[in-house]
């Protein structure tokens, strides 16, 4: 089994061990986008190697944060790069599944970088085919689980390729949810939209719409550089 890369960023490690799936764009960009003000309490799904997790402590001093991940090898990353941060002490990992873990209480808050592919061949990293794959983690089923576990009040926010995306914002919204926020990503100008992050409600909202582009003239657009700054060493 491969060894996953390992990341730095301005204020946190990421060691990736053999979780299969490395930091990726996408997760940053909603460790980055999701709105955190004045939530105490969040749930991370699908950790992985605590990346949404470590964001959201670094990003939120108010934060009592629980991580949850099926896969022992994700679970043995996200612990040694939680006990590696200066925020550990806020930080629990259950090693389960999401799906019949017996949380404590509500949530304020919920980040999930879900499975993202609902059919095709899965990947020969069992690591790795459990982090991409719906197999384990049906979209609907997650989202009712999500409705159980998030306070009244509180909001889940996501982020997916544009197709399962608008799928998977559909399914909410037969299950009762609403769509607070919704933006919608360019690779650059010239490319068509292909991953989007959104943020869903349990109380009736009017959408935000909001639209990013990752390049722009050669490097990254000033958009994106604000977004990420906080984390990346060079932004």
């Amino acid at each position: 089994m491969n060894k996953t890369k390992s990341f730095e960023f301005k204020q946190f490690k990421i060691e990736g061990g053999y979780s299969g799936m490395p930091v990726s764009t996408d997760g940053v960009m909603l460790g980055a986008w999701i709105d955190l003000a004045g939530y105490k309490s969040l749930l991370d799904i699908g950790t992985g190697t605590g990346l949404l997790a470590l964001m959201c402590a670094q990003r939120s001093h108010l934060l009592n944060i629980e991580a949850i991940d099926i896969e022992q090898n994700a679970i043995e990353a996200a612990q040694a790069n939680f006990d590696a941060s200066a925020w550990s002490d806020r930080l629990t990992l259950h090693h389960a599944d999401v799906l019949k873990h017996p949380f404590k209480h509500s949530f304020e808050a919920i980040i999930c970088n879900p499975p993202y592919f609902n059919s095709g061949e899965q990947a020969a990293n069992s690591s790795r085919a459990v982090a991409r794959h719906t197999s384990t983690l049906e979209h609907s089923r997650l989202l009712k689980r999500c409705w159980s576990l998030l306070s009244d009040n509180g909001c889940a926010s996501f982020v997916l390729p544009i197709v399962e995306g608008e799928q998977f914002i559909d399914i909410a919204k037969t299950q009762g949810w609403q769509l607070k926020r919704h933006c919608s990503i360019q690779p650059t100008p010239n490319k068509p939209v292909s991953r989007i992050l959104f943020e869903l409600s349990k109380q009736p909202v009017t959408t935000h719409f909001e639209q990013l582009t990752i390049h722009q003239d050669n490097g990254y657009s000033a958009e994106f550089i604000d977004l990420t700054k906080d984390f990346y060493l060079k932004m």
